[in-house]
């Protein structure tokens, strides 16, 4: 999950964002910090060569550098938030090779479910996609809001029931990273990750076709039980029923989930307390 060190265009760019912020801020801080120790050292008490003025109030070239550099500062780190934000639209196009792969994501309680309606199958917990290939996503949540996010290709992004949300990333280098989920969302949370398997371009057709073999079909009846809460600690893969799934649950078409409940008691309150509200 490092996040310097990216394997598409869009985590690269965060990357250039976050090193560039990193040195305007350190422009500042760094000169401020040594000027704070060269005061402290020049007008200790034992220096008798230190001019002291006690009555001193107003300077207006004080106020200028103190003012002014900030301001500069803040004026030039917004600058680079602002366009390099605007530059990485999730929703913008990120050219590759091949045809494009589209992929609709949808967060359950607590487990991932990826569905590829153009092949017809579906993950769980596990992404595969093929290598500079560009991916379409069209993210939606099975309940309750929460937050898609592939450190090495960027772009964080929420998920939320009744709404689809696009992002477009690229992933140049085969390998294996990690996704997970970047919002609370109940007990199972630090266990709501996922494989991110990037294959050849060559190997993915195959690997399509092995995983369309599956005896598990995903369709409506299995989905409504695939939606209660629960941690998936396996991979299981799914052909896909009806292209149309997707669509149906963004839709609310298929009701959507209560949500999660405490499975604890570290969350309940103790014997006596009160409502809070």
């Amino acid at each position: 999950m490092n996040l310097l060190d990216p394997q598409g265009p869009v985590a690269t760019a965060n990357s250039t964002i976050l090193v560039d912020s990193v040195f305007i801020m350190l422009a500042i801080v760094v000169p401020t910090i040594i000027a704070i120790l060269a005061f402290a050292f020049w007008f200790r008490a034992s220096n008798t060569k230190a001019r002291f003025q006690p009555d001193f109030v107003y300077s207006g070239r004080v106020e200028m550098v103190v003012w002014a550099i900030p301001a500069l500062t803040v004026i030039l780190l917004g600058g680079v938030a602002w366009i390099g934000s605007h530059q990485l639209d999730p929703a913008a196009p990120v050219p590759g090779t091949g045809s494009p792969v589209r992929i609709q994501a949808v967060s359950l309680d607590w487990k991932w479910l990826f569905i590829y309606p153009d092949q017809r199958i579906a993950t769980v917990n596990t992404l595969t996609v093929p290598a500079g290939a560009e991916l379409n996503f069209q993210l939606t949540s099975s309940s309750v809001m929460n937050v898609f996010f592939i450190p090495q290709l960027g772009s964080m992004i929420y998920t939320m029931n009744g709404m689809v949300t696009k992002l477009n990333l690229r992933a140049d280098n085969e390998g294996k990273l990690q996704g997970l989920s970047a919002h609370f969302s109940g007990d199972g949370f630090p266990d709501m990750m996922f494989d991110v398997n990037v294959i050849s371009p060559l190997a993915f057709p195959d690997w399509v076709a092995t995983t369309a073999k599956s005896d598990a079909v995903l369709n409506e009846e299995s989905y409504t039980k695939l939606m209660q809460q629960g941690i998936e600690r396996g991979r299981p893969t799914y052909r896909l029923e009806d292209p149309r799934l997707f669509d149906l649950i963004a839709t609310q078409h298929i009701p959507p989930g209560p949500g999660p409940e405490l499975l604890s008691d570290a969350g309940r309150p103790h014997s006596g307390g009160h409502d809070a509200r």
